[in-house]
């Protein structure tokens, strides 16, 4: 019986790293979309961080660019604005915060988990937001890849 118990508790161990690092892959590849009906162009890192942060308000096409966010403390949050704008979540807060203060802005509207920004964004061309480049489907347009 321990023989038999020592090989189960082996196998589960075994498992653990492989579930761990697909998971892992899955979360370092974030993508900016939009509505697969959009017809925004390509974007590069520095038009995602300008759209994102408020200084622009649209596509380099001229169609009107409402950024969306997932919920703010999320994996995903911190690494897009991390690796988009070079900011820690703190410091995208403080920005905010100066921002509205000042009345020169508000920050994205925040929709919840990667699956809420798919369905806001799917359903009008004018939203962009980021998700997890796993669940890219017909439904949504990969603008830029955040790597």
């Amino acid at each position: 019986m321990e023989l038999v118990t020592r090989t189960l508790c082996r196998a589960a161990f075994a498992a653990l790293p492989l579930s761990f690092s697909v998971g892992a892959l899955a979360a370092d590849h974030l993508v900016v979309v939009v509505s697969a009906s959009s017809n925004a162009p390509k974007l590069t890192g520095e038009q995602v961080s300008a759209i994102f942060l408020g200084s622009v308000k649209s596509f380099p096409n001229g169609d009107k660019a409402i950024p969306i966010d997932q919920t703010a403390g999320s994996p995903a949050y911190g690494q897009f604005y991390s690796q988009v704008a070079g900011r820690s979540e703190a410091q995208i807060k403080a920005y905010w915060s100066r921002m509205v203060f000042t009345g020169k802005g508000a920050p994205p509207q925040e929709a919840g988990d990667a699956g809420a920004v798919k369905k806001l964004v799917a359903s009008n061309p004018n939203l962009v937001g980021y998700i997890d480049a796993a669940q890219v489907d017909g439904s949504v347009k990969v603008l830029a890849e955040i790597k």
